[in-house]
Parts: structure tokens; C-alpha cells; sequence
């Protein structure tokens, strides 16, 4: 029983000191669950701080940056151009009739008045006779009229030069009447024979026309008709109905004809000298001058038509080819070329993005001058020290922020999440 007493006395004690360690334990555990909140708030202020950062760094575009060229060497015009003929001119028929022979095909070479064809005119051929008819009549008429004309001479002066008293004078007027009345006969029938000879002479000429001939030295370049074809008269220019039966083409010489841009009309003077490349002959060069010019913008195009001269001693220049003309043009030294794809087709017109200072964007207009297919002549607007922005963004405005490729801010890349 005193055993018992003891030990509940010594556990009564005791108390007092687990109490005091209890305490400590709650206040130390209260304590560590502050630390944890406190570094759990921190770290997700830490992580917002790192997400708004790189959202903030990937909104800026990256960019590639190019700088524009110089062209040192003496730049190159090259423009479409056609080939034409020295002379072309459509052969027509001048009378109505069937087509008898042709004796010049395709590509034979002409002399100036040969027989490229003949046709038959029955029509014409019958009233030819009948004309010539009609004339020789006329002329036996005004052999009539002639010698009455002679008779009535005769007989006024027999009558004129009567002594007084042998004639009346009433006799006298009559029979000067009837002279001038044959005279008046005589003159009728010479008008008549003028008649008749010029319906002659208009029926030989068109008779003369029954042969087709070149009208110059040069080429059948096209044969329209055949044997046994109707031909009708003239063509649709000059009223007829009749279709062209040849083209003949003097290509001793040859023409060449090319639209020059307006900004570039003033480059290309009367007597400059251009080559031609032909794609039939890829290595043959030909060599034309300028000759003239239209002294005209056209108003569609805005082009300058320019007309140059080419020998052609050996023929292979040819009516109505394609060549491509090239011209040598003088170098300018304030001429820079720059990408096609760094051009911006903006409503104001076309703009060239430039990053400036402090890497913002800075919008320029330029002016252009040839286009080299990937690249661009830039006339006004840029410098060679400018950064052009190669293939732009499509809502790239003047003032935004860009990052330039391979120039990259550490710790704004997608490491600052981790």
C-alpha cells in the first residue's frame, strides 16, 4: 500500500514537466508549419514572377536581319522583246476570179514584180473585148463626124465667099449653122472615144492584175489559197471582201521592239547598243541599236516603246520572234538592292521594316526600281548601314520590340521556368 502511494506521489510530480514539453513540441510545430507556408508562398510568387517573364519574352518576335547590298558592278536591263520584219506586207487579189496557179510556196525568197500567182477572170477578160469593141466603134463614129464636120467647112465657105446678090444671107447662117452644128457632132464623138479609151485602159489594168507579184525583195512567209480557189477582190482595210492570198516579209533587216519601264525610259538613248538572246539559239548572241523611240508613255503599261535595228546577213532572225534584249547599263553607286520577301505591301504603299535602336521597328517607305526576281533595286528609302527584317511578320508595326535572331537575352528563354 506504501509502495503504491509512492509511485502516484512521483507520477504527480512529474506533470508539471510534461506540460512544459508538450508546449515546446506544439510551439515548435507551429513554427515549422509557418517556414513551410511561408517558402510555399514565396516559391509560387517566385514562379509567377518567372511565367510572366518568359510570356513577356515570347511575345517579342525573333526577327532575321539582313543589310542591304551595294551593286558594284554595271547593272543589267533585260526585257522582253519582238523580233519583226524589215517590210510585211499581205499580198491581196485585185480582181474577182479563180485562182489558175501559184508558183512560190512557203519560205521561198522573191524578187521584187515576180509572178507569185495567176488568176482567170472570164468577167473581166468579156468586158475587155467588149470595151475594145465599143472603142473601135467610137473611133469609126468620129471618122463620120470628121468628114461631115470637113463637108460642112466646105460648103459654108463656098456660101461665105459668094459674091453679094448670088446668096441670101439667110443662106449664109444656115449653112454656118449646119458647120458648127458638125463641129459640135465631131467633138461628141472625140469625148466619146476619150470614153471608151479609158474603159479600155481601166479593163488592161485590171487585166494586168490577173498576175499577183511581190511588192519587194524578201520571203513568203504565208500562202493562203490553192488552185482552183474563188478569189474575191480587195481585203476588209481597203472595202473588199477577199482574203490575203500571201505575206511577203524583206528580212535583209530585221526590227526589234521593246517596252522599257517609265523609271528607266531615260537609261536607254537613241544609238545604244543591245544584245538579243534567241531560245533557238542558246549560244548565239546578236547584236541591235536603238533607232527610235515612241517619245510616248503608254498610258496602261507606263512604258517607253523602243525600236532597234538588227543585221540579218544569214537569215536566222526570224519574223516574230521572242528574244530577250539585254542592255548594259551604267553603275550607280547610291543603287542598293535588298530581298523581295523584306518588302511590306501596306495600304500606304510599300515599306521596308528597319530595326532601330534599342531593337524597336522602324517603318520605311521606299521607292523601287527593277525587280531581279529574288531580289529588288531600292532606289529612296534605304541606307547600307540600315537592318532590314527579312520575311517580316504580317502585324509588325514601327515601335515594337523585336529580338534578332542569334541575339538572344540570357534567362529569357524557357530555362527560367525550370
Amino acid at each position: 500500500m506504501s509502495d503504491h502511494h509512492d509511485q502516484r506521489s512521483e507520477e504527480v510530480a512529474q506533470l508539471p514537466r510534461l506540460r512544459k514539453r508538450l508546449g515546446s513540441l506544439g510551439f515548435a510545430a507551429a513554427a515549422a508549419a509557418l517556414v513551410v507556408a511561408t517558402w510555399g508562398i514565396f516559391s509560387r510568387d517566385e514562379h509567377a514572377r518567372a511565367v510572366a517573364t518568359w510570356t513577356q519574352a515570347a511575345a517579342i518576335p525573333t526577327v532575321a536581319i539582313v543589310h542591304p547590298k551595294q551593286d558594284t558592278a554595271d547593272p543589267e536591263l533585260v526585257l522582253p522583246g519582238d523580233v519583226q520584219a524589215w517590210y510585211s506586207a499581205p499580198v491581196y487579189a485585185r480582181v474577182n476570179g479563180y485562182l489558175k496557179m501559184w508558183y512560190f510556196d512557203y519560205g521561198a525568197r522573191v524578187k521584187k514584180g515576180q509572178v507569185l500567182a495567176e488568176i482567170e477572170t472570164p468577167e473581166i477578160d468579156a468586158q475587155f473585148s467588149a470595151a475594145k469593141a465599143k472603142l473601135r466603134s467610137a473611133e469609126a463614129v468620129i471618122k463620120v463626124r470628121d468628114a461631115e464636120a470637113h463637108f460642112a467647112d466646105t460648103t459654108f465657105a463656098r456660101w461665105r465667099d459668094a459674091p453679094k446678090g448670088v446668096v441670101s444671107v439667110q443662106e449664109q447662117q444656115s449653112k454656118q449653122a449646119d458647120y458648127q452644128s458638125a463641129v459640135a457632132r465631131l467633138d461628141a464623138a472625140r469625148a466619146d472615144v476619150a470614153v471608151a479609151q479609158a474603159e479600155v485602159d481601166r479593163l488592161q489594168a485590171l487585166e494586168s492584175f490577173k498576175q499577183v507579184t511581190a511588192p519587194f525583195d524578201g520571203v513568203v512567209t504565208a500562202r493562203e489559197t490553192d488552185i482552183g480557189a474563188l478569189i474575191n477582190a480587195g481585203s476588209g482595210i481597203a472595202g473588199g471582201s477577199g482574203p490575203e492570198l500571201f505575206r511577203v516579209a524583206d528580212v535583209h533587216k530585221m526590227r526589234v521592239y521593246a517596252k522599257v519601264p517609265q523609271r528607266m525610259a531615260s537609261s536607254i538613248p537613241v544609238g545604244m547598243k543591245a544584245q538579243l538572246h534567241l531560245p533557238q539559239y542558246p549560244d548565239k548572241v546578236f547584236t541591235a541599236t536603238v533607232t527610235n523611240t515612241s517619245s510616248a508613255i503608254d498610258v496602261t503599261s507606263r512604258t517607253l516603246l523602243v525600236e532597234m535595228h538588227a543585221e540579218n546577213p544569214d537569215g536566222l532572225l526570224q519574223p516574230g520572234t521572242f528574244a530577250e534584249v539585254h542592255w548594259s547599263l551604267p553603275s550607280n553607286p547610291d543603287l542598293i538592292r535588298i530581298p523581295t520577301s523584306a518588302l511590306l505591301f501596306r495600304q500606304h504603299g510599300l515599306e521596308v521594316a528597319v530595326v532601330g535602336p534599342e531593337d524597336k521597328v522602324v517603318l520605311k517607305h521606299v521607292t523601287l526600281g527593277r525587280n531581279l526576281d529574288t531580289e529588288v533595286e531600292v532606289l529612296r528609302g534605304l541606307s547600307p548601314s540600315d537592318r532590314v527584317v527579312d520575311s517580316p511578320p504580317d502585324a509588325l508595326a514601327s515601335d515594337d520590340v523585336v529580338r534578332i535572331a542569334g541575339n538572344q537575352t540570357p534567362g529569357n528563354d524557357e530555362t527560367a521556368l525550370r
